[in-house]
Formats: structure tokens, C-alpha cells, sequence
């Protein structure tokens, strides 16, 4: 289950920095030389513990997709457009044979209008990782 802080800027949301790991794939001592280096992005509470905006996870989402660069790349090279953007479901609605899919990537956000079957079939949800390829005026949902 995950955790949540309440926004404190912007009204953005705030996690732990298990939450952040897990999500990013990396471990809780990685994370934490991360934000030593400044790597990554952290606010302090007051108790001096680390929260990490989500726009800040968002942003390394691709990046941490598997462990070496090659293993990056073939996540790419599964499809062949390359305007793909890696990033976090927001919402996905499902009414009659569509579905509204929003995307949040790097603080922006994403709408695509796939088929309520699509949306199904790749079982799509809230907080799940999605990359939305982009080809013309279409956009379509890759489930990462």
C-alpha cells in the first residue's frame, strides 16, 4: 500500500522515500546517495526525514527502467515509433467502447481516447507506470 504525505508545495504529492524507490525500481541506500548528491530532489520535515515530489520520480521514471543502459534501450525498441514518454496514470475512465486514459509526465499531463477493450485487455490503473507513444495526432497507451 503506498504512503502519502500531504502536499506541501504546489500542492504536489509527497513520498517516502521507500515509496519513491520501490516505484523507481532502485533500493532505499541508492535513493538515499541520490538525494547526497544531488541526484534527486528532496524536501526535509521538520523531523529531518526526506519526502520526494512525485514530478521528481516522474522525471526518472525511464531512466530506471532496467539495470543497464542496454536493457533501457529494449524497452524502446519493443515498438518502433521513438516519441515515446514514460510516465504515471492519473486516470483511466471507462465509458461504453472508449476510455479516457490521462497520463502524468514530468508535471504535465497526457490525454488519449483508446477503446474501452485496450483499456481492459492491458488492465491499465491508477499509479501504474505507462508510456504514451506518440505517432501524428494519435496518441497510444504502451503499458511499461
Amino acid at each position: 500500500m503506498r504512503r502519502k504525505l500531504q502536499p506541501q508545495r504546489n500542492d504536489e504529492e509527497m513520498l517516502m522515500l521507500r515509496d519513491a524507490a520501490l516505484q523507481l525500481g532502485i533500493s532505499f541506500p541508492t535513493i538515499k546517495q541520490w538525494i547526497y548528491k544531488k541526484k534527486i530532489r528532496s524536501i526535509q520535515t521538520a523531523g529531518g526525514h526526506h519526502r520526494i515530489p512525485r514530478s521528481e520520480v516522474d522525471k526518472l521514471l525511464f531512466r530506471t527502467r532496467g539495470e543497464t543502459e542496454k536493457e533501457r534501450q529494449q524497452i524502446v525498441r519493443r515498438v518502433s515509433g521513438r516519441n515515446q514518454l514514460v510516465g504515471r496514470i492519473d486516470s483511466v475512465r471507462i465509458s461504453g467502447l472508449m476510455a479516457e486514459v490521462k497520463i502524468s509526465i514530468g508535471g504535465q499531463q497526457i490525454t488519449s481516447i483508446i477503446t474501452a477493450a485496450s483499456a481492459r485487455e492491458m488492465q491499465l490503473k491508477r499509479g501504474q507506470t505507462a508510456a504514451a507513444l506518440i505517432k501524428a495526432t494519435e496518441v497510444m497507451i504502451l503499458r511499461v
